[in-house]
């Protein structure tokens, strides 16, 4: 994050804190971290994996499930290359690129502004920048023992393609008509020239994506239906009005071949930044790819006996920005009445990475509390803490989200209750054993 960003952030925090939390509590750490990381390359760890997980799970139950009109997808990483030629990422995609003579640093040309000082001129803080020049953002690899250019195949760079070239595979074995979706969630590859602001631009990310197949009588009404559900979801997620907002494209942002686009952008510590794109792609990727793989996509309506190429209307949705935003709009730093601080995220239960954590007011009550806990872990995820006093492993599930403790004394033995404890206003209520199941039940299986 940039000096001007940081000072025009709306939060009273810095980013630097949740990045601090997120390594030290488990959520997101840099890849190869023995080794120094490597650039634009994060690890989920325990809770980060858990709260992706329900992210994902969520989209899936939204887009897929709960429709008739949507099929799911998994394809694989390396497509046959041509698949990229006829999408145009072989020949156009790219951006521009300038080194630094001095310090052999390499920038985006449409991000000086953040390049900062030349730390190997002396006399000036100035660049020594070369001319700009185009850097394509495919990830190259090698097929088979060679590595001649026969070889050559490329990790995906956005995973909508392999759902175009799977479109007549799918329509055809599931027996959908137009108009009907194909949905995917997997990792995508692109070679940013400056990957940066924690998780939010990397190297590898996670996409879900609808492409939702339409006549081309019809693509107002779903582009307008489509980015209507996706405000619906994110809202669903929690994030407020003040935080989410909708940004229409200008008609020189389109693609060449789109006729509208919208995206859905979350306000960050670095600024308002896209998390979801909602795209009229037209014909365009049907077309291409009749055109270079020699298949005919157009289908035939049975009623009308009228032959077209289906319209497509995408939405898009980054997994680890939208995670990301999770983390931001959650956080809190918060002073006590008492004038003691906790640090807090407030994710939605059906969102937390820990639904319940089980807590035995002392190491001698750890037998009966370990058989609540056994319980408990056939329904929620369930997190185990017989070490600190209680105050402190409170502090510790409050700044991971976990939104129910459970705390077993020494009159659970013989009254048959235990206290539950609220994360947000730190409420608590003393309900009986048989009861604990169903109290969670209630409130962790709320749909959103």
């Amino acid at each position: 994050m940039s000096n001007a960003d940081a000072a025009k952030s709306p939060y009273p925090w810095r980013m630097d804190d949740l990045v601090s939390l997120c390594a030290r509590r488990g959520f997101i750490f840099p890849s190869s971290e023995i080794y120094g990381g490597i650039n634009g390359f994060w690890d989920y760890g325990p809770l980060g994996v858990e709260l992706k997980n329900n992210l994902k799970a969520l989209w899936w139950q939204r887009v897929v499930r709960e429709r008739d009109d949507v099929e799911g997808l998994d394809s694989s990483i390396i497509c046959h290359p041509r698949t990229w030629e006829a999408s145009g990422h072989v020949e156009h995609f790219s951006d521009p690129m300038v080194d630094c003579r001095a310090c052999k640093k390499r920038f985006r040309a449409d991000q000086l502004d953040d390049a900062g000082p030349c730390p190997a001129r002396e006399g000036t803080s100035e660049h020594d920048f070369t001319e700009v020049r185009r850097f394509n953002l495919m990830l190259k690899t090698f097929i088979g023992a060679s590595e001649d250019a026969a070889a050559v195949a490329y990790l995906r760079a956005e995973t909508c393609q392999s759902i175009f070239t799977d479109f007549r595979r799918v329509k055809d074995t599931s027996r959908q008509k137009i108009p009907f979706g194909i949905a995917q969630i997997g990792k995508a590859f692109r070679n940013e020239i400056n990957p940066r602001n924690f998780t939010f631009r990397s190297r590898e990310f996670e996409q879900a994506e609808l492409e939702f197949f339409i006549h081309p009588s019809e693509r107002e009404k779903w582009f307008a239906h489509w980015l209507d559900e996706r405000q619906r979801f994110h809202r669903e997620l929690g994030f407020t009005a003040d935080r989410l907002r909708i940004r229409a494209h200008a008609p020189d942002e389109l693609a060449h071949y789109a006729k509208a686009a919208a995206d859905i952008e979350f306000l960050f510590p670095f600024g308002w930044q896209e998390i979801e794109g909602v795209h009229d792609r037209g014909d365009w990727d049907l077309r291409r790819h009749t055109e270079y793989s020699g298949k005919d996509l157009s289908v035939t309506d049975e009623e009308t006996k009228e032959r077209f190429t289906p319209m497509v209307i995408e939405t898009s949705v980054g997994i680890d920005r939208t995670a990301l935003a999770l983390l931001v709009h959650g956080y809190e730093e918060q002073t006590l009445p008492d004038g003691e601080t906790r640090t807090l995220l407030r994710l939605h239960p059906a969102l937390a990475p820990i639904k319940v954590a089980v807590l035995p007011l002392s190491k001698k009550l750890a037998e009966p509390a370990q058989k609540l806990a056994l319980e408990l872990r056939r329904r929620f995820t369930t997190f185990y803490d017989e070490s600190g006093n209680i105050g402190r492993r409170y502090r510790r599930q409050d700044e991971v989200g976990t939104p129910f403790c459970v705390t077993y004394d020494f009159e659970s033995g013989t009254d048959g209750k235990v206290t539950v404890r609220e994360r947000d206003a730190m409420a608590q209520d003393r309900i009986s054993l048989e009861g604990v199941q169903a109290y969670l039940r209630d409130r962790l299986e709320v749909v959103l």
